[in-house]
């Protein structure tokens, strides 16, 4: 009678999952890791000493920038080249250039649009932390960075580049240089500067 009790048939057996059901579990837990895995890169930067959002160039700093380096050539590096966009703005106009960029999404993103596209050829983007990527080679220097940044990396330019590098600034100026140009107003304003040490 205990047995009976104990192991009867009041004791429910556990309900198993049909294949639907599993199927579905599988593919919902697969996408969230998938969505986060995605997610990281651009979530990232907000936990960083110094927060670098992407925020792609508007076609008017595009038109600044290619006005800044008008009469230029040479080496040209864009810092922070999300999608790579003032690199292939640069190639077109004849300059050998680079991007260094954290996130390894848009990295990759350009390295492929460099890939299928013949007229950005020569480009090259680099994953790499800025503090730690030497500037000497670069006679031009396209930066659209934060405001909290800049002054560390006007000390960085001043230490690494040679005399006559142009630094285009983006977004925010640097602190201590004095332009030789401003174009643009608001949002869309483009610093153009020249090394002198």
């Amino acid at each position: 009678m205990e047995s009976e009790l104990l192991y009867g048939s009041e004791l429910k057996q556990p309900s198993k999952l049909s294949p639907i059901g599993k199927a579905l579990i599988y593919t919902t837990g697969g996408l969230a890791v998938g969505v986060s895995i995605i997610c990281i890169p651009f979530v990232s930067p907000a936990l960083r000493k110094i927060c670098l959002p992407y925020v792609p160039a508007t076609t008017e700093q595009l038109v600044g920038v290619t006005r800044a380096l008008s009469g230029r050539g040479g080496r040209l590096l864009d810092v922070g080249s999300g999608d790579g966009r003032i690199v292939f703005a640069a190639t077109k106009l004849g300059f050998k250039a680079d991007g260094v960029e954290l996130n390894p999404w848009l990295v990759y993103y350009s390295r492929i649009a460099t890939l299928l596209n013949s007229e950005y050829r020569g480009a090259k983007f680099y994953r790499r932390n800025l503090w730690s990527f030497d500037l000497k080679p670069y006679n031009n220097i396209v930066i659209f960075g934060v405001e909290q940044m800049m002054a560390e990396f006007e000390r960085k330019l001043i230490q690494e580049t040679n005399n006559d590098t142009v630094v285009v600034a983006c977004r925010f100026p640097l602190p201590n240089m004095i332009p030789v140009e401003t174009i643009g107003s608001g949002i869309d304003t483009v610093w153009k500067y020249v090394v002198n040490k």
